[in-house]
């Protein structure tokens, strides 16, 4: 047997074989990220297990239809604009609940474009009603006004006056609308027109009543020396020149 000569034997040392960490795969970006909104309301409905069905009808239900609201919303605000419409016209004199006290008008003259007139029932807030003529008066001059209520009040019967017009000049209104109990004076009417049905009454704007109902109409009138009882008067427009307002115990009246 030969012998082997030389040092000691040497072996080779073992190949370590190293490797990179994997690189995640990369996926193209052919989903867009969905809104942080639905992706919370995903991780609501698949909470415990119970699936997605939960966060798409959360994401749903979260969504305003804007459509859908508008026709909603519509009907509403084009009331409320008519209703503003015929407020300004001064049409809706006995809308709110009068006084329990009615009060004296009066003018030494009175002139206006139009009249209509039709009866119907004003009502305090007790529920009391009162029978009134409706004058509507289109556009209105007066050479000058007088208003004046007798009020009960813990110190006895106070007068609240209130006057304009005279010597500060006319006093002017448009749609001028008074639910009087009675009404005097010298009248002078253009075309009148009495009997007429209510509902069809058209010489002022938005002066109507319901069918079937007593009214009447004229042209261009002209009152000397008027004086009425009314339980509510409103103006479109009222200029006052010259306004004067005084309440005092026992204080003097219109007439």
């Amino acid at each position: 047997m030969a012998e082997m000569s030389g040092g000691p034997a040497h072996t080779s040392a073992p190949q370590i074989l190293r490797t990179s960490p994997a690189t995640p795969p990369q996926f193209p970006a052919r989903f867009p990220r969905a809104p942080d909104d639905v992706r919370e309301a995903h991780a609501m409905g698949t909470d415990k297990g119970k699936g997605t069905d939960r966060g798409r009808r959360a994401a749903v239900e979260g969504r305003v239809d804007w459509r859908r609201s508008a026709a909603v919303a519509l009907p509403a605000l084009v009331a409320a604009g008519a209703l503003a419409v015929v407020t300004a016209q001064g049409a809706l004199a006995a809308s709110f609940a009068v006084s329990g006290t009615a009060f004296q008008v009066s003018s030494s003259k009175l002139t206006s474009k139009g009249l209509a007139s039709y009866v119907q029932t004003d009502r305090s807030a007790d529920g009391k009603g009162h029978p009134v003529a409706l004058l509507g008066i289109g556009q209105a001059t007066l050479s000058d006004i007088c208003q004046a209520a007798e009020v009960d009040t813990p110190v006895g019967k106070v007068v609240f006056k209130l006057t304009a017009g005279g010597p500060a000049g006319e006093v002017t209104a448009s749609n001028l609308v008074i639910d009087g109990e009675d009404l005097s004076g010298d009248a002078t009417f253009g075309t009148a027109q009495i009997g007429r049905d209510a509902s069809t009454l058209d010489e002022v704007d938005g002066v109507k009543g319901g069918p079937g109902a007593f009214g009447l109409q004229a042209g261009n009138i002209e009152v000397a020396g008027v004086r009425s009882h009314a339980w509510s008067a409103t103006g479109g427009n009222f200029r006052l020149k010259g306004m004067r307002l005084h309440v005092g115990l026992d204080g003097e009246k219109c007439f």
